[in-house]
């Protein structure tokens, strides 16, 4: 019995050592080998790629990012135009006001002094040729000459201290107005600071991508503009326009050297004699509307719901227009942002 289990031992042990034994083993790591193999396919066509960005998906992600910094830049523009022109009115107000007070304390202490002379020391020389010809010959007659006189000089001054309490009253409103536009001034102007941060990140980010793709372009043209077959006023401001091709975008700038979208239409048609406001909802109201149909060089044309941004148009569906940070002055499809309409001006 015991030389046959020895037996029986000794033949297991040869098969396992002999390979006999392996096969099973081998079979089930090829089947989970199998498994990884197709795991790790399934998986790798589940999770896509990182691909690299287009150069029109860049332009498009900055141009988005640039749409929420404009609106801030407007606003600006539009505080800063109506501050300048209120601090005009009011100086004017000042001016119109200190001769007024002045000619009315004159006067006042002028019939002060008159009737103080007349009855201290009798009538001056300025009543002798009335008080002297035989017609006020009483004293209730001298007094009544002096009465209507000074009457006169009373009407006269209430007339100029009505007209300089008006003026006044203007003032006093115009100066609330005025604090109030100078703290916004102020406010904006303190953003300025944090705009410029976000400028300058996006155009870093812009010339590393471009960089990158081995461009250095942007997406408008910055050749010259296309024959222009209109003169007068909106002649010379499209050829204005024209010049300032590839002159840098800073945001606030109104030429010669650099503009903002405003500024640039504000200068151009400042050249035709044209004074526009830099701020695009006031080119807005001070143009009249007109048709795509019936658009002409010279024209203004707005963009975005806000009209955050305006552009000259030189036909055939161009326009000039300063476009963000990162891109100068150029010629641009008005297609390639959403229109909202035509101003003529001039």
């Amino acid at each position: 019995m015991a030389r046959v289990l020895t037996r029986l031992r000794t033949r297991n042990h040869a098969k396992l050592h002999s390979g006999y034994g392996k096969r099973p083993i081998v079979r089930v790591a090829r089947w989970v080998l199998t498994l990884v193999i197709v795991a790790a396919g399934a998986l790798s066509s589940a999770v896509p790629g990182h691909a690299q960005p287009t150069l029109a998906q860049i332009e498009d992600e900055l141009d988005a990012q640039w749409r929420k910094l404009e609106p801030v830049i407007e606003q600006y523009n539009k505080v800063h135009s109506e501050l300048k022109v209120n601090q005009k009115k009011a100086a004017e107000l000042d001016e119109r006001i200190r001769p007024l007070s002045l000619q009315a304390d004159l006067a006042a202490a002028e019939i002060g002094e008159v009737a103080n002379r007349y009855y201290r020391t009798g009538p001056s020389s300025e009543f002798n040729a009335l008080l002297k010809s035989g017609s006020p010959t009483s004293l209730a007659d001298q007094l009544m000459v002096l009465d209507r006189i000074s009457s006169r000089r009373q009407q006269q001054v209430a007339a100029v201290l009505d007209t300089r309490d008006r003026y006044l009253s203007e003032k006093q409103a115009l100066d609330a107005l005025i604090a109030r536009q100078q703290a916004q001034d102020e406010e904006l102007a303190a953003r300025r600071k944090a705009i410029d941060a976000d400028i300058e990140r996006l155009e870093q980010a812009r010339a590393a991508a471009y960089q990158t793709a081995g461009y250095t372009g942007g997406s408008g043209v910055s050749g010259p503009c296309p024959a222009v077959s209109v003169g007068g006023a909106a002649g010379t401001a499209v050829r204005t326009a024209c010049a300032q091709i590839g002159k840098p975008y800073v945001w606030g700038a109104t030429g010669p050297s650099s503009f903002d979208c405003s500024g640039l239409t504000q200068y151009a048609w400042a050249s035709a004699g044209v004074q526009l406001t830099h701020f695009t909802g006031s080119q807005w109201n001070q143009g009249v509307p007109v048709g795509r149909a019936e658009a002409l060089p010279g024209d203004l044309v707005f963009f975005f719901s806000d009209l955050h941004h305006v552009g000259m148009y030189i036909g055939n569906g161009l326009m000039v227009h300063a476009p963000r940070a990162g891109q100068p002055v150029q010629i641009e499809n008005i297609d390639h942002m959403p229109l909202v309409g035509f101003r003529r001006v001039g």
